[in-house]
């Protein structure tokens, strides 16, 4: 009688693999990293034409509405420094769905809001939660995509769904705010977070990997940058005792960071003339850019009398020419160099924040809304080749680490911005809004002396 053969382990497997197998589909992976990122971005700009109705229905005044927008960025840009590592440590995928399931239940939280504190509390639970999501989602992103070229264009897809929630940010405020209320901009996150974590599902899973944490470096930044702004928003006795609070964070910040092996922020990589050309160019932008929307929302309805969604239509030709100049920007940088795109960007910029300086209360809206595009455009024309600026200046092995030191202080910077320009126009002040254009421009004003040093083509480093 013949003999049932068994096959071996080696038989099987070699079957196995030629067997049809279920593999996560990169795509949902790509979608749900999309998804995410978007609405991290867009709950970024969503909330500044809505502030008006914030103010209205729980008071608090100027400071108070400045603290709605800064306690979600600071927390996003402080942290951020971090939070890389911790991706790592926990995982990109394990790291995201929690990501976006705390800033879900957050957002929950800032519609049920009763007082304005209570939403402030939650805007800083958002921010950090929105820390988690972006270098995870971005880490989605890269396993999803082993292969170099299919993994530039997901990148690119990744980044563009950043840029069109920037643009879209003020019109679906102001859109939510009329159909719903002010708690609709942080309700609609609800189901956007739950179909991010149910695309997750089919993204697969990360491995951890060892990262150090520089957790008293991390700590100190929190309390520094928090102090600064504490101290440029509430101004008087408070504003004192937070600035000397600032003061000894810094210097403590500066002590650990020399002395730690893995830093938060390595203190060597400023010696490269290239990073602080960048690191500071990025920061101008973004002062211009997140200060002159948080001024134009508040001017189009409470010096205009505009509606929500009237005045989120009119940053629309602003914000929607951001993405096409992005790419401009990076076709003239391949040809050209960097230092080109960065000085045209930068001059136009400036050009825009002064020609903001002729409106009034009875320039017509039309007319305020395409002033309004120079200096968006002069900043989007910059940025990307500020970006390949700061990366061409490191090792590989250091991008990651120097993107987010670029973008924690590009964020740093726009928080910051709202809290100055918010100081000055308190009570409505004309001068304070012109005195805060001319401050935009004049942080310019170094770094495009700085950009005319930078060199045509920066050679690539390995």
């Amino acid at each position: 009688m013949p003999t049932k053969q068994t096959r071996s382990e080696p038989q099987l497997a070699s079957i196995a693999g030629e067997l049809p197998q279920k593999t996560p589909a990169p795509a949902l992976a790509l979608t749900a990293a999309v998804l995410g990122f978007a609405l991290i971005t867009l709950d970024a700009s969503v909330v500044t034409v809505a502030l008006p109705s914030i103010g209205s229905a729980l008071g608090g005044g100027m400071s108070g509405l400045q603290w709605v927008v800064d306690a979600y960025t600071l927390a996003f840009a402080s942290l951020m420094l971090s939070t890389g590592a911790f991706a790592d440590r926990a995982g990109a995928s394990r790291a995201y769905a929690l990501g976006i399931g705390v800033f879900t239940l957050a957002s929950a939280a800032c519609g049920l809001a009763p007082t304005l504190p209570v939403l402030i509390g939650a805007r800083v639970v958002q921010g950090v939660a929105a820390a988690v999501v972006l270098p995870a989602s971005l880490s989605l992103v890269r396993q999803a995509y082993p292969d170099p070229a299919r993994r530039a264009r997901a990148v690119a897809l990744w980044g563009a769904g950043g840029s069109v929630a920037l643009a879209l940010g003020p019109v679906a405020g102001g859109a939510l705010t009329i159909a719903w209320d002010w708690r609709g901009i942080f309700f609609i996150n609800l189901p956007l977070g739950v179909a991010a974590l149910l695309l997750l599902l089919r993204a697969p899973r990360s491995e951890r990997r060892p990262a150090p944490l520089d957790l008293p470096g991390q700590l100190t930044a929190v309390i520094t940058l928090t102090a600064v702004t504490v101290a440029v928003i509430e101004g008087g006795t408070t504003g004192i005792a937070a600035g000397v609070v600032a003061v000894v964070a810094a210097a403590l910040f500066l002590r650990i960071e020399s002395r730690r092996p893995h830093p938060v922020v390595p203190l060597g990589l400023f010696r490269d003339r290239a990073v602080r050309v960048a690191v500071a160019a990025g920061a101008a932008c973004s002062v211009a850019f997140y200060g002159v929307v948080f001024l134009f929302s508040l001017f189009f309805q409470r010096v205009q009398g505009r509606s929500a969604l009237y005045a989120g239509l009119l940053f629309l030709p602003m914000s929607g020419l951001i993405g096409v100049t992005n790419v401009l920007s990076g076709k003239l940088a391949g040809r050209y160099g960097p230092r080109l795109p960065m000085l045209i960007g930068q001059a136009l910029a400036v050009a825009g924040l002064l020609g903001l300086l002729a409106v009034g209360p009875g320039t017509p809206s039309v007319v305020v809304a395409v002033l309004l595009i120079p200096m968006a455009l002069g900043c989007a024309l910059t940025v990307p080749p500020l970006t390949a600026v700061m990366m061409d200046a490191v090792p590989a092995e250091r991008a990651g680490l120097a993107a987010g030191v670029l973008n924690a202080a590009r964020q740093v910077a726009g928080g910051l911005g709202i809290a100055v320009f918010g100081a000055l126009v308190n009570g409505g002040s004309a001068t304070g809004m012109r005195a805060s254009l001319v401050l935009g421009a004049a942080l310019f004003v170094p770094t495009l002396l700085l950009s005319f040093r930078l060199g045509g083509r920066p050679a690539s480093r390995a």
